[in-house]
């Protein structure tokens, strides 16, 4: 792996970013009427970021990672202009690209076709530039048996590999993922790490969710632990993956000793 430059000048600028979600206890007129008549809540607010900044540097690639719910994949999504933040900035350079769903941007009604030129538009390409890499993108998704069906049919792996496919030839300033890499069978997977590898000896900045903090570790030059909507460490990937390893197992102790709670017989008094 080849070292980060010391000093790089900032790609991603994100200052005291606050994002907050209702979370809606009741989804219809009689629920509401029943958690009315209880006395219950009918939506509680959520903090998903509480005031977070940090700096990303052209050309760095940076794991973020974090237990589910920690803020991670929503402050991904702040990056690709996807949400907005309620507080704060988010500031890009450059064209941005990405899969922060499986199958995000393509049109289920469409064909395989018809979504390259539709996705790779959305992400920044010309037509003319679709057109010149159009054989690359389709031959690196291996969706080719399948290039005319209406994408609704594929499978959530073909979804994958053709919205990887387009993504990673947009020749993108900032390429950010989020837990793609999960789906799909191992030599694909393979095949998409080697294209970010290549992305990154290109230069590009790159932003990476995901769960396996191996591969984290052998592929990023600096890991972003979140908590809870805080960022709580910036530093060595491999030091932000051990305070991850730690909140997985506080959290299975946690788990475990609430059900040994509630499956343990309750005290008779005298």
């Amino acid at each position: 792996m080849t070292s980060p430059n010391p000093n790089p000048a900032p790609s991603i600028l994100i200052d005291r970013v606050t994002k907050n979600f209702t979370l809606r206890h009741a989804h219809s007129i009689k629920e509401m009427s029943v958690r009315a008549l209880r006395g219950q809540r009918l939506s509680d607010r959520f903090r998903a970021l509480d005031e977070v900044s940090l700096t990303i540097g052209q050309g760095e690639t940076v794991a973020l990672m974090g237990l589910n719910g920690s803020g991670k994949s929503t402050l991904l999504k702040l990056i690709s202009g996807v949400m907005r933040p309620d507080s704060g900035s988010v500031l890009v350079r450059g064209r941005v690209a990405g899969l922060i769903d499986v199958g995000a941007g393509l049109h289920p009604e469409l064909t395989g076709r018809e979504n390259v030129f539709l996705n790779g538009a959305i992400l920044g390409m010309t037509r003319a530039e679709i057109t010149r890499k159009f054989d690359a993108i389709v031959e690196f998704s291996g969706v080719e048996r399948f290039l005319d069906d209406q994408v609704k049919f594929y499978s959530s792996g073909m979804f994958m590999r053709l919205a990887f496919s387009i993504a990673a030839h947009t020749e993108p300033d900032v390429f950010l993922i989020d837990e793609v890499l999960a789906v799909g069978d191992p030599p694909f997977r393979e095949k998409c790490l080697a294209r970010i590898r290549e992305l990154r000896g290109e230069g590009r900045t790159m932003v990476v969710v995901a769960h396996d903090i191996r591969m984290l570790v052998g592929l990023c030059d600096r890991g972003v632990t979140m908590r809870q909507g805080r960022v709580i460490f910036d530093g060595p990937t491999a030091e932000a993956g051990r305070l991850v390893r730690e909140d997985r197992a506080a959290r299975r102790g946690a788990a475990a000793a609430g059900a040994g709670a509630a499956s343990a017989p309750g005290e008779t008094g005298r």
